[in-house]
């Protein structure tokens, strides 16, 4: 069993992210049902890009934690294959997750729509309006939100699987307050 935990800027940048990705795409759903044109959807989705910048500085800021040394574990004993996976499912989800940080600006730029951070600061657009390009940048994003969310599921039941089957302290590394269970 491994007794080794991550540190609190990981803990905290990991659940951060987390926390967002569901509220972001919870938020994306609920516009979806809400009249085109009415207040309520333009405050659903003013919430969105201005909680999708704050995603975008957290998804920075986790970059640069993790490259400038926050600490990682070795994994845990188990075959190559199974760490093989994880790397790649850890790889492509901060793949995924950078590509949504670059497509939600993309997309409101494209489509003419302002990107505003919680109405306090509006930056200029990246992008000169184009609707058939927004409209590509919005499917791309949306698919790439639904690819997330399944990696994402499959990452939790595999955290579940070496809790509760294996026993191997991976999930209680990242829980805090989580009791590492006792080997079979």
């Amino acid at each position: 069993m491994n007794a080794e935990r991550y540190d609190a800027p990981t803990l905290a940048l990991h659940w951060l992210t987390v926390a967002l990705v569901i509220t972001l795409w919870t938020i994306a759903q609920i516009w979806d049902w809400l009249p085109k044109g009415s207040a309520p959807r333009h405050a659903a989705q003013a919430l969105h890009v201005s909680l999708g910048m704050l995603f975008i500085v957290v998804m920075l800021a986790r970059l640069a934690w993790r490259l400038s040394g926050g600490r990682r574990l070795a994994p845990p004993p188990g075959s190559r294959l199974l760490v093989l996976a994880s790397r790649a499912v850890h790889g492509v989800l901060y793949l995924l997750l950078l590509l949504m940080a670059i497509s939600g600006p993309l997309n409101r730029s494209a489509g003419g729509d302002p990107l505003s951070f919680f109405g306090l600061v509006t930056f200029p657009p990246l992008l000169a309006e184009n609707k058939a390009l927004a409209e590509t940048i919005n499917d791309f994003h949306g698919t790439v939100a639904t690819i997330i969310l399944i990696l994402a599921g499959l990452h939790a039941a595999a955290a579940l699987l070496h809790h509760y089957l294996w026993r191997d302290g991976v999930l209680a590394r990242m829980v805090p307050g989580l009791a590492q269970r006792s080997p079979r």
